[in-house]
């Protein structure tokens, strides 16, 4: 997910509701800590982790005059151990009207989130469908709307982390990932699109069906569906694999010739992302964007992305948005995250991944800037498990500070050797953050606990560091640093220093970096004052540390 706190552009355009109401949003309506307050703990019963969903057969009639949702759900899987009580999440704001397991009725309880279906015969495998209708709650960052754009209805869903269930009854740990089969009835001037490929449509008077497959599990939080009246678009793309995937747009009419244009690039990002990541993990599928209603940023939905609408301009002002989105498609989609406390799994990669690409389009100094625009403090707790700030800016700023970090510590080579091998071991699966550590220490030969304790695990905020030098009768440096940051006591780091040295006309620069300097046995400043001495022919007019800026810090000199 890309969120409009993270990349802003607001343009005044209006938003008109089912309901009639509308606002004329602009950049002062706008408020960036509105943004990332979830509360997941509690909304998960303990069986659900011992309940393995195989298959979902999600058939959805909208009623966009009357917003309602007509729902006829089928959840196939099997149990990992007995259980009495098969647990689902299901918001009991919709109504029931029938259940059934392996066909036959049964008694079942809905009390908030929690759908409990009796299960007294213990059945090992199950099938059980769902029957159902209601208005879902919008909750998050708009979990399932009814709306218009341009005089015409639209439906779009955004369920991440935890609303899937006020629109379907699901397993919706990220864990339980499963196949699914998705149809959409609207009426016959809409295009209703979902995850996977295309089955097929078939008209029945003035509706029209879609049927939506797909071949590769998917985290209940990344279905979604979006009903509008569409123009659509594709694009030829071959893989790294020699594969052609099927590569389409879907935008309002009215963007319609934006759209060609803002999204005309994307066989250049995949083309980028596939050679630094691995293929594209849902060739059989399609990679696809679809203009939804959201207000601000986009949503990496598995194989449809959805993009505000806001966001089309013909004027190609949201590259960073677009290729962080399509970077979901390997950092949390294909491999998802173990739980929500690893979520900088998807958004730190996906955020990074934007600098990757312009470092790759434009060069080092496009990297180093893009880098600079999102350097921060973040002092507002630690990137794992950031409790209900999941998509603050620090999980995906630190995040993405945390692999430029991890990239300068372990060498290029080692890095993007990490990220290909990462993905190819979690392709299809969930990972957690000790998966991730242990595959970095594996193919680095480096004990990286203390990286992960003080950058992810335990510190919060950032490495805040003050110095200042002194040139001896002996030509030596004698380089003072000293640590001063809260939230965290003792960094330990490596560093680079720039000694710019005058000699008569000419200015001499060299960089003594963290390998050649004597500071320990392991190359790393390990104490909250240190001094360093650096031989040097010359008296430095100036001393500059970290001067391409690998390192998420403070650092000023104090003169003396």
């Amino acid at each position: 997910m890309c969120l409009l706190g993270i990349s802003l552009y607001i343009s005044p355009i209006k938003f008109v509701f089912k309901n009639g109401s509308s606002n004329g949003l602009s950049a002062k309506d706008f408020n960036p800590n509105d943004f990332g307050i979830f509360e997941v703990e509690g909304y998960f019963n303990e069986n659900q982790k011992y309940i393995d969903v195989e298959h979902y057969n999600l058939a959805f009639d909208l009623d966009t005059e009357n917003e309602i949702l007509n729902g006829d759900v089928t959840i196939k899987g099997k149990l990992l151990k007995p259980l009495e009580e098969i647990h689902f999440n299901f918001y009991d704001n919709m109504i029931i009207k029938t259940i059934t397991l392996n066909g036959e009725k049964v008694n079942y309880k809905n009390e908030g989130t929690d759908l409990i279906i009796n299960n007294e015969d213990e059945t090992e495998d199950f099938t059980i469908r769902i029957v159902y209708s209601g208005k879902p709650v919008d909750l998050g960052f708009g979990s399932f709307e009814f709306g218009e754009f341009g005089g015409s209805s639209a439906v779009h869903s955004l369920s991440e982390p935890v609303y899937s269930s006020t629109w379907f009854p699901c397993n919706d740990l990220p864990t339980d990932k499963a196949l699914a089969d998705i149809f959409i009835t609207n009426d016959t001037s809409k295009t209703s699109i979902s995850n996977g490929y295309l089955v097929g449509s078939e008209t029945n008077g003035n509706r029209k069906t879609f049927h939506w497959k797909t071949v590769y599990p998917i985290s209940t939080y990344l279905i979604s569906i979006n009903s509008a009246e569409y123009i659509q678009f594709n694009q030829n793309y071959t893989s790294i694999t020699g594969e052609d995937i099927y590569l389409v747009h879907y935008a309002f009419h009215e963007d319609y010739e934006k759209a060609l244009i803002d999204m005309e690039d994307h066989p250049k990002y995949l083309e980028i992302l596939e050679n630094m990541f691995g293929e594209y993990p849902f060739i059989k599928e399609k990679y696809g964007v679809a203009e939804f209603l959201w207000r601000n940023g986009a949503m990496e939905h598995q194989t449809i992305t959805g993009m505000s609408f806001r966001y089309y301009t013909g004027k190609k002002y949201f590259t960073d948005i677009l290729v962080h989105e399509l970077a979901h498609q390997w950092w949390g989609n294909a491999v998802g995250p173990a739980t929500w406390k690893d979520v900088w799994l998807n958004e730190g990669f996906a955020k990074y991944t934007e600098a990757l690409y312009w470092e790759k389009t434009k060069g080092f100094t496009a990297l180093q800037s893009t880098m600079q625009s999102i350097y921060g403090d973040f002092n507002n707790g630690t990137l794992y498990n950031p409790g209900k700030d999941l998509f603050g800016s620090k999980v995906y700023n630190k995040g993405a500070w945390v692999l430029h970090m991890l990239r300068k510590e372990v060498g290029d080579e080692t890095f993007f050797k990490i990220l290909k091998t990462y993905y190819s071991l979690f392709k299809y699966k969930n990972a957690s953050t000790e998966d991730f550590k242990n595959i970095c220490e594996e193919l680095s030969g480096k004990n990286l606990n203390q990286f992960f304790k003080q950058w992810l695990y335990e510190g919060t905020g950032i490495l805040v560091l003050r110095y200042n030098w002194e040139f001896d009768k002996n030509k030596n440096i004698k380089l003072k640093l000293k640590q001063v940051q809260d939230g965290f006591e003792n960094y330990h780091f490596s560093i680079d220093v720039l000694i710019n040295s005058k000699s008569s006309e000419e200015t001499e620069k060299f960089y003594i970096t963290s390998n050649n300097i004597n500071i320990d046995n392991n190359n790393y400043i390990t104490s909250r004052d240190t001094v360093l001495t650096i031989p040097a022919n010359l008296k430095p007019v100036e001393i500059e540390l970290d001067p391409e800026s690998w390192l998420l810090a403070h650092i000023w000199e104090e003169k003396e």
